[in-house]
């Protein structure tokens, strides 16, 4: 079961999983990008730990809207807009729950995934955060659809993502910073399908955590 103890234990660990991994998503983004992705997302989880402190308790929507707003507001480039505006739509599609059922948790990350889309313009192929996200999403899907428990499915997912964000390494980038190399762009895993990856893999952490 998903509550908003798990929401909040999930985003503690991201919070974690990001100040561990910035030196390696500062590395993969200065190959392709600014150079700037992984001090970013550690200082936007870090501020969003801080704001949903005084609404651990209210219900998720509410937990996954501070999150959203702490990530627009600290996190600069374009991954700010687009973790907050997947947060943002998450929270409006699951308004007034205290837990999640498996068809809320799907209608979480394809709320965000449209939200992400409608902001970023990006497609799979791309060789963004989508070719993480899409997959990990319809493997939710196909998981719940095959009769699997909910820890089962986010292994699923949690794998898809992962394939997904390994997927880009030979892709040439389309869309952001990373677009201007063109034909140089292929080569290098792309530093918002990795967070994103991070990010997924830290939800299963925490439902292990508290089943």
């Amino acid at each position: 079961m998903i509550n908003n103890r798990t929401i909040v234990a999930w985003l503690k660990l991201a919070a974690r999983s990001m100040e561990e991994n910035k030196g390696y998503l500062t590395d993969l983004d200065a190959a392709i990008g600014d150079a700037d992705h992984g001090i970013n997302m550690e200082r936007g989880f870090k501020k969003a730990l801080t704001l949903i402190s005084p609404v651990e308790d209210r219900d998720i929507d509410a937990i996954l809207k501070t999150t959203g707003m702490a990530l627009i507001g600290s996190v600069g480039g374009a991954a700010g807009p687009l973790y907050g505006t997947f947060f943002l739509d998450a929270a409006k599609a699951l308004s007034h729950l205290n837990e999640l059922s498996n068809t809320d948790l799907v209608l979480l990350f394809e709320s965000g995934l449209k939200g992400i889309q409608r902001v970023g313009k990006a497609k799979p192929g791309d060789k963004t955060m989508i070719d993480t996200l899409q997959p990990a999403l319809e493997a939710l899907r196909s998981a719940f659809a095959y009769g699997t428990d909910l820890i089962e499915a986010l292994r699923w997912m949690v794998q898809a993502a992962k394939e997904g964000m390994e997927s880009t390494i030979p892709m040439v980038a389309k869309k952001g910073r990373a677009s201007y190399l063109g034909e140089r762009s292929a080569g290098h895993q792309d530093p918002g399908a990795t967070s994103t990856y991070l990010l997924i893999q830290c939800l299963l952490d925490a439902v292990e955590s508290q089943s």
